[in-house]
């Protein structure tokens, strides 16, 4: 017999259906909670502040976007529910490591996209429900949600929400995405500002917090040339793990992003991350990949991006900018932003909560003040 996508003749299966039912209860508690407390929140705040996206204070904006909850039914699902929501897996729109993402209709006019953990690829079930327990603690908006999974007849999937304009990798380094035009300055600065607060609220505010350990391009999804969701939580590491991990683990990870330290010890802390931050940094800022050829984009860059001369500093620009749209200030500070997430002391580094405030700060330089870049 089969009871909400799992076999009961399977003793695993009674253990996993434990466990998961374990977690979406006590979601359910904290997603109750965190909204009973963002509504009295919100009555004590003067609306004036709430509405004017334009405030200029900062740690209003930053403390706003971490006490977002989105209110979600998540529900598990029948393999042949999926099969006919993705017409048998037939439009494949994503591959990730261990797994297939394919685009599945949900009705009324809404999609979702259906991610197909496969055994073959490396994907087991240990990992599957990680990242199942993982989704279900987690809600903000610039990160995928879940909104089901299922776990029947050998087949590990995740219905998540679907993000309409592929990845930043697709845009910035396919020729598709090049048809699709170039990303502004500033449409890379408010992407950046996204995934920093992603993790900031991974880092700080999920409980408990969450390490994601594989920060890449191809992991940020775009909704529109300006925003964008961070994807992928097959990687993460939960709790004790995210505070500061002293036992060397396996590492996982891209290769081009994965911190030095991490790589050399195989020690993994929120610091990680924001090393690999660093490069997705350096990636939105010359248009280059992470790898080039022996090299890391970080290791590539070195020379240009410690220079105190705003030439060299330009000469890292993606070419395909319009060098009148971009202003030197902005770039000065994202530069900086990324020395210090890349600096080979982890401890050095600032967190995630100081690397979101900085760029946000980038956007409100006024476009009339800017400096004539050298041509």
């Amino acid at each position: 017999m089969w009871f909400l996508g799992f076999s009961t003749s399977n003793r695993r299966s009674y253990l996993a259906m434990g466990a998961i039912a374990m977690v979406i209860i006590l979601t359910a508690i904290v997603r109750k909670w965190a909204i009973y407390l963002e509504s009295n929140d919100r009555d004590r705040r003067p609306s004036s502040k709430i509405a004017d996206k334009s405030n200029p204070d900062h740690s209003i904006q930053v403390i706003n976007h971490k006490t977002r909850v989105a209110s979600s039914i998540i529900r598990t699902y029948a393999l042949e529910e999926l099969k006919v929501a993705t017409s048998d897996f037939r439009i494949r729109i994503g591959v990730g490591a261990t797994s297939y993402v394919y685009l599945a209709e949900l009705g009324d006019g809404r999609f979702g996209a259906v991610k197909r953990v496969l055994a073959e690829r490396g994907g087991s079930q240990k990992m599957f429900l990680d990242e199942v327990s993982v989704l279900l603690r987690i809600s903000h908006p610039n990160l995928v949600g879940l909104l089901g999974f299922c776990l029947d007849k050998g087949e590990q999937l995740l219905l998540l929400e679907y993000v309409p304009n592929k990845s930043l990798f697709d845009r910035m380094h396919t020729r598709q995405g090049n048809y699709s035009g170039t990303l502004t300055w500033r449409n890379r600065i408010s992407v950046a500002l996204d995934i920093a607060y992603a993790l900031d609220y991974l880092h700080s505010v999920a409980d408990p917090p969450v390490i994601h350990r594989d920060i890449k391009s191809s992991n940020v999804l775009l909704i529109n040339d300006d925003h964008a969701k961070l994807a992928d939580f097959g990687l993460c590491k939960l709790g004790s793990h995210a505070q500061r991990a002293h036992t060397p683990i396996a590492v996982k990870g891209s290769l081009g992003y994965i911190d030095t330290i991490y790589l050399d010890t195989g020690i993994v802390s929120p610091k990680s991350d924001v090393y690999s931050f660093g490069v997705l940094l350096l990636e939105l800022i010359t248009g280059m990949k992470s790898l080039q050829g022996s090299s890391t984009l970080a290791e590539w860059t070195e020379e240009y991006r410690k220079s105190d001369d705003v030439e060299v500093l330009v000469k890292m620009l993606d070419p395909k900018l319009k060098l009148d749209d971009v202003n030197v200030e902005q770039l000065k500070l994202l530069v900086d932003v990324a020395n210090v997430a890349l600096l080979e002391d982890c401890e050095a580094r600032p967190d995630m909560t100081q690397i979101a405030y900085r760029i946000s700060t980038c956007l409100e330089i006024q476009p009339q003040l800017q400096p004539e870049l050298p041509v």
